[in-house]
């Protein structure tokens, strides 16, 4: 009843937003380091923030490229981010015998933290506006094949040539659309090591139940340590520890790596996510939730090997069911589509934006042509039919046997020089990958395969080879070879003739798929080609009738934000800003401790020791969504106050919009975090570290 009567403050909230752009009002806005608004910032709470200020934010925050964010938040290379975010190396180092991810983990020493197998973490040195050049590549009269074609080659190049002058990872990131591009350098670290980590109940209290709700009770965090040349890393920009939280109502910043948010589509975009794309993921997201469940409750092992997918999978399902409930609310699109009139009726009536007047009917145009094709590309291309850690291995040594042969420019993009390095990375890792799991997913989406496109397919006759999905799963994983390391290098290293001839199922199987994976694939870049171009024209109407003074959608690059730590009302009950210790034990106890409100052994032990009135969760209207995870709180000082873990379930449709009624990004306190260090965890170490004191040995 509770998430319903929120769902319709999720409604009312959609409705009375305004979604004709990106202007931002109230605290809206995941804004541009390169282009902060330090004026609105100004004007509406009467501070400035200097550039030294924003420099230091920008490179005290890092970016998971796991997903998540973090910060540095020691000269010694200490970073901190959500448990939830560190989870996927948590699992990868764990075992049978030591499962860190369920138990948690405290390093007394340096030479006890744990190495991860493949994390790596970006810092963000530079930002540089290339968007002149990106887009003089695209002549007038090119086709949307050749355009795609011209620009992701200036892409790659422009990528290759900031690569090989900084050494810095360098991306081009499309903005607005295609409004803008930007390159983005990155420091790169890969030697990361685990210094701390809570047990996972402690960082999920509440579970299920109380995910995306408030009041919460959580201490979602863990800390990881930066190294260089086998040592700590010596880190110039680091956030320094608030003891002393967040104030009511106190001017806060959350600068981090939000995801994806869509609020600048059209309204052919958006009947396109509710009627073709959302449909279709949750279907597939709500029938592997209960096939990783049911693995899960075979017995602790298996609940430990699937414990990080689950979650995932969970987690999406939960998001984007709040998001497809906003969209099929009628009043967001009747006020989209009168917002979208009016601005189209602007372009109109100026002679000097004719450019952009059939703009819209190009974007609707490409996307019908984007639906027809969706479900084989979710099937083929995104992985969904081949839900497999040994399928994604075995199409990447295939494609790069192609792709690494061909010029920089002509490569698909994952495969260009700039990126190779982290690409390696990722494919050379010593990370576990179990048979039974694998075998189970692989049958699984098998099936959902030829559920989608029919037995008879020619294509799904080739893949299954006259056996059942399952039989031809175990066939597969237990037929392959590339679970070991040191055969993919050997492929990777021998290239094509090494691939070709390396007589392996997987690789086979990837070979059946790849040709139609690659011609849908290239149907919606070409299709995206399209939309970029018209929305590159619609960008540029929409600054000239109302200014610049507006930020793009979510891109997974960094961001910075602002709002106030607030409390709400719901359901004509006000609800306070902040929570406490206090209420964890509260909490617990109304559940007679019974999972998931269960607590850690060493909490209900050590519980007298602790200050009960320390404040544990806040809650803020700084503008978030996913990829936040892990960002940093801060106030004016540029001091540490919290870390975001999570939203309020009326946060979900910010993908959408924004309002700051109710919607709420939800922290965990910096002083919860160092009462538990000292007094629960006994880390005294860590928690001094933090504080910057020198630990008495």
């Amino acid at each position: 009843m509770k998430k319903l009567k929120a769902l319709k403050c999720v409604f009312v909230l959609m409705s009375v937003v305004w979604l004709g752009g990106l202007t931002a009002c109230a605290d809206e806005g995941m804004w541009l380091y390169n282009d902060f608004p330090v004026r609105i910032l100004k004007n509406r709470y009467g501070f400035e923030p200097t550039k030294e200020l924003l420099e230091h934010l920008q490179k005290a925050s890092v970016r998971f490229n796991s997903g998540g964010s973090g910060s540095f938040v020691s000269k010694n290379g200490l970073v901190i981010t959500n448990h939830h975010v560190g989870a996927d190396a948590l699992q990868k180092f764990s075992d049978k015998d030591n499962d860190y991810y369920r138990n948690g983990f405290n390093a007394r020493t340096n030479a006890q933290e744990k190495r991860c197998l493949d994390l790596e973490l970006n810092v963000l040195i530079s930002i540089e506006d290339v968007t002149d050049r990106v887009n003089t590549s695209v002549k007038p009269e090119m086709s949307a094949q050749e355009a795609f074609i011209a620009r992701r080659a200036v892409m790659a190049q422009i990528e290759k040539e900031s690569l090989e002058k900084t050494g810095l990872r360098s991306d081009v990131v499309t903005l607005y659309q295609g409004g803008l591009y930007h390159l983005y350098r990155f420091k790169k670290y890969t030697d990361v090591r685990l210094a701390f980590a809570p047990e996972r109940q402690i960082t999920f209290f509440g579970g299920d139940p109380d995910n995306f709700e408030y009041p919460r009770y959580c201490l979602d965090f863990c800390l990881f340590r930066i190294y260089e040349n086998d040592k700590p890393a010596k880190i110039e920009h680091y956030l320094k520890w608030s003891r002393f939280g967040v104030g009511e109502n106190e001017l806060i910043f959350v600068s981090g790596h939000p995801g994806h948010t869509n609020r600048d589509f059209t309204v052919a975009e958006l009947e396109y996510l509710r009627d073709v794309s959302f449909p279709y993921r949750l279907k597939w997201l709500k029938k592997t939730e209960v096939l990783l469940s049911v693995y899960s409750n075979e017995n602790k092992e298996d609940a430990r090997r699937a414990k990080d997918d689950l979650f995932g999978i969970v987690n999406s399902r939960k998001r984007l069911n709040g998001m497809y409930a906003g969209l099929l609310e009628p009043d967001f699109f009747t006020k989209k589509k009168t917002e979208e009139g009016k601005f189209r009726q602007a372009i109109a009536a100026k002679q000097d934006l004719k450019y952009a007047s059939d703009a819209f009917g190009r974007i609707a145009e490409a996307q019908k042509s984007i639906s027809e094709n969706e479900l084989r590309y979710q099937l083929l291309e995104s992985w969904k039919g081949f839900y497999s850690e040994l399928f994604y291995i075995a199409r990447t040594l295939l494609r790069a046997s192609d792709e690494l042969a061909k010029p920089n420019a002509e490569r698909l993009r994952e495969f260009g020089d700039a990126g190779l390095e982290s690409l390696e990375f990722q494919l050379f890792s010593e990370k576990p990958i179990y048979d039974d799991l694998e075998e189970l997913k692989l049958a699984d989406s098998l099936t959902w395969l030829v559920m989608n496109i029919g037995y008879s397919d020619p294509l799904v006759q080739k893949v299954l080879d006259g056996k059942s999905p399952q039989q031809r799963a175990i066939e597969l994983v237990k037929g392959t070879k590339l679970k070991s390391v040191d055969f993919r290098r050997k492929l990777y290293d021998g290239g094509k003739a090494a691939v070709d001839t390396a007589n392996d199922p997987m690789i086979a199987l990837a070979r059946i798929v790849d040709a139609d994976a690659r011609a849908v694939r290239l149907i919606m870049e070409i299709q995206d080609e399209i939309k970029q171009q018209a929305h590159a024209d619609i960008t540029k109407a929409r600054f000239t009738i109302e200014g610049t003074s507006n930020y793009p959608d979510a891109t997974f690059t960094l961001r910075l934000a602002f709002g106030r730590a607030k409390g709400y009302e719901e359901n004509n009950q006000k609800i306070p800003y902040q929570t406490n210790l206090a209420g964890l034990y509260k909490r617990a106890k109304e559940h007679e401790y019974k999972p998931p409100f269960d607590l850690p052994e060493r909490w209900i032990k050590r519980k007298n020791k602790l200050d009960l009135k320390t404040p544990m969760n806040f809650v803020t209207t700084v503008d978030i969504t996913g990829g936040n995870s892990g960002s940093p709180v801060v106030n004016s000082k540029g001091e540490f106050v919290g870390i975001i873990f999570d939203g309020n379930i009326q946060s979900l449709v910010t993908d959408f919009s924004y309002s700051d009624e109710v919607a709420r990004a939800v922290s965990v306190n910096s002083q919860a975090i160092i009462e538990s260090l000292y007094k629960v965890y006994e880390a005294k170490k860590i928690a001094d570290e933090l504080l910057d004191r020198k630990s008495k040995k």
